[in-house]
């Protein structure tokens, strides 16, 4: 059990630079590129990787605001794309809450969540004091973040030297290291849900591309809880 402030740090600098770091750097990369395409200025790509942290949702904005697309809809996009940070904060924050002190702070920690933060405090918070637990939470987040910011300046530089195809490939990097992650959860209903959605999002995806990919989700993860609890029972 890590019950100091330095080891704390030295495991959630450990955690974050690697994997986790590469890959956000990568998909990053891949979305600084179709921002400038998309016509968006550095500055609004850098505040959308720090703002919405997420990149389907960064996603949408770009291809939106390109389209000319109207700043509701946009807004209305962005939120439906990135709703999975909703239960992902509610089921999370409470393994930390007793380590900080005021409630104020919770608005700005729940700004730097992420599937990789997420993943790793699962991970790593039963090994680590609760009242120490939010500092490990910061610096992976942070470090995590500025790996993302990075990697949105570099692709948004860069795309001379970089076609669309090549920067699309960049960000479906980041949608396949949610799976390596949930894989590795050990979580029965996370896996479940992989099994349901692999085969049926193509599918879907092909019968409706625009309500494919929320349709997949909204199935695998609902039969993912029912087979769940199913065989609790």
């Amino acid at each position: 059990m890590l019950s100091s402030p330095s080891a704390v740090y030295c495991r959630a600098a450990k955690d974050a630079l690697g994997f986790p770091s590469i890959m956000l750097l990568a998909s990053m990369t891949g979305f600084g590129s179709l921002a400038k395409e998309s016509g968006l200025t550095l500055g609004m790509a850098l505040s959308s990787t720090a703002g919405i942290w997420g990149l389907p949702g960064q996603v949408a904005l770009a291809e939106m605001h390109a389209a000319g697309v109207s700043a509701l809809f946009v807004i209305l996009a962005v939120s439906l794309a990135n709703a999975r940070f909703l239960p992902m904060a509610v089921s999370f924050i409470p393994l930390m809450r007793d380590g900080i002190k005021r409630f104020g702070w919770m608005f700005a920690l729940v700004q730097l969540l992420s599937i990789n933060s997420w993943a790793a405090g699962l991970r790593s918070f039963p090994e680590i004091e609760v009242q120490l637990r939010a500092r490990y939470y910061v610096l992976f987040a942070l470090i995590c973040m500025s790996a993302g910011l990075l990697g949105t300046s570099i692709g948004y530089y860069g795309i001379g030297i970089m076609n669309r195809a090549a920067s699309l490939g960049l960000i479906f990097l980041n949608p396949l290291f949610f799976a390596v992650l949930l894989a590795g959860s050990h979580a029965r209903p996370a896996i479940i849900a992989m099994l349901i959605g692999i085969p049926l999002g193509p599918i879907l995806h092909m019968l409706s591309p625009d309500w494919g990919l929320l349709v997949t989700g909204l199935m695998g993860g609902t039969l993912a809880f029912l087979i769940h609890r199913k065989i609790q029972k």
